[in-house]
């Protein structure tokens, strides 16, 4: 091998095997390769450098593809920088070293964009967690006992998928969420301890009244034990609901008391009907000789007629219950008619209103004299306007007088 066989421009093969890179500072040693040709020993290096160059192409895609954050880029760039400067290579190693250099101000720029975009999402995320808090703050303050925990919680998972913003903000932030859901979870199990106990007590409540009621159910005092019932019904609405599927084995047990009862009485007031429709028939046949006293032509003989109807009435006995309301209204009008004319007689006849009447007339009929005698006075002496006052007056007094002389009329009459 001889020095001359140096034909390549970045390299040269010395007459021992030596390889040699040049570079702007002269000549470095890169290796020997002393089996083979020139030619070979060449190759072999340049496809060191070769290799070295598809690295920085492949770096070159991936950075400006943004697959790689700019810290890794800017590592990647001090490795490959590291291999490239020192290589045992032969070709433009500068051209790779001013390519490495160059990455930089790409990956300065995606440092900015990277920047820009973390403020946004910070920006966002600040008025996400917020949002969050405040729906926080509002379950904390409601009563929503049933669905609150679920909320809280798909907030917290919320909370978890965001990114932290500035450590102050974040941690201030996340104090009133932990304070919000704090505060709910106390005062949600304060209330379902407070339902528990309730619950408890309107069962000692509601088994009391299941063993009053089971107790009243062969009962057969009709009236007073459907009141007893009815007031047992009202002490079980204002208990409250005990735990559910003890409430609902009481209910049963309540119902089933108050049932057999109201079936019992229901049966026997059916039987009492059946009995009790033969004397309805009875007081029928009495309505229609009532009913035939209306209206009233003779007070006395009318009277008499309804004192025997009356008796005959009482002795008939008891009726079904779904008729009397009926029977009872139309013996009532038939009495309450008689009595009408009765208190209408004796209101023409009463001697203290016959008084009243007969001396309001007399002290009417002086007062128009009087009127009179000073109505002649006035159109002697000429005065029109007093003449106008007097005949006013007088037709006024005039009419009340009729309307007494009516009044004493009927009195009399």
């Amino acid at each position: 091998m001889t020095s001359d066989q140096s034909g390549h421009p970045w390299g040269r093969v010395a007459d021992d095997g030596t390889v040699f890179v040049r570079t702007d500072d002269g000549e470095r040693s890169v290796g020997q390769y002393p089996a083979g040709t020139p030619e070979e020993a060449l190759k072999f290096y340049t496809d060191r450098f070769d290799a070295l160059a598809f690295e920085v192409d492949l770096l070159d895609q991936r950075i400006k593809s943004g697959l790689m954050s700019p810290e890794e880029a800017a590592e990647s760039v001090r490795t490959v920088r590291g291999q490239v400067t020192d290589a045992n290579a032969v070709g433009d190693l500068a051209s790779l070293l001013a390519r490495l250099d160059s990455f930089g101000e790409v990956i300065g720029q995606q440092r900015e964009a990277r920047k820009v975009e973390r403020a946004e999402k910070q920006a966002e995320a600040k008025v996400e967690k917020e949002r969050i808090v405040a729906e926080a703050e509002k379950l904390a303050a409601g009563n929503d006992w049933r669905n609150g925990a679920n909320k809280l919680r798909d907030l917290l998972d919320k909370w978890k998928a965001l990114p932290r913003i500035d450590r102050a903000s974040d941690d201030s932030l996340w104090r009133r969420f932990s304070t919000a859901r704090t505060a709910y979870t106390k005062a949600r199990k304060s209330h379902f301890a407070d339902q528990h106990e309730k619950r408890e007590s309107a069962r000692v409540v509601k088994e009391r009244l299941v063993k009053e009621a089971e107790a009243l159910t062969d009962s057969t005092e009709w009236g007073p034990t459907s009141g007893e019932y009815r007031e047992l019904m009202r002490q079980w609405k204002i208990a409250g609901p005990a735990p559910r599927d003890i409430d609902d084995e009481l209910w049963k047990r309540f119902r089933a008391a108050q049932d057999n009862f109201f079936s019992a009485r229901d049966a026997a007031n059916a039987a009492q009907d059946a009995e009790f429709a033969a004397n309805a028939e009875v007081k029928d046949k009495l309505l229609i000789e009532a009913e035939a006293l209306v209206p009233v032509t003779d007070l006395e003989a009318a009277k008499k007629a309804f004192r025997e109807i009356a008796e005959r009435w009482d002795a008939a006995g008891k009726v079904p219950r779904d008729r009397m309301k009926e029977l009872e209204g139309r013996i009532r009008k038939v009495e309450q008619a008689i009595r009408g004319v009765e208190d209408e007689q004796w209101r023409r006849s009463d001697p203290e209103k016959s008084a009243r009447a007969d001396d309001m007339v007399s002290k009417l009929q002086q007062a128009i004299e009087k009127v009179e005698a000073d109505l002649e006075k006035a159109r002697a002496a000429g005065n029109e306007r007093k003449v106008r006052d007097l005949e006013a007056n007088l037709e006024s007094r005039r009419a009340f007088l009729e309307t007494a002389r009516r009044a004493s009329d009927e009195f009399s009459g």
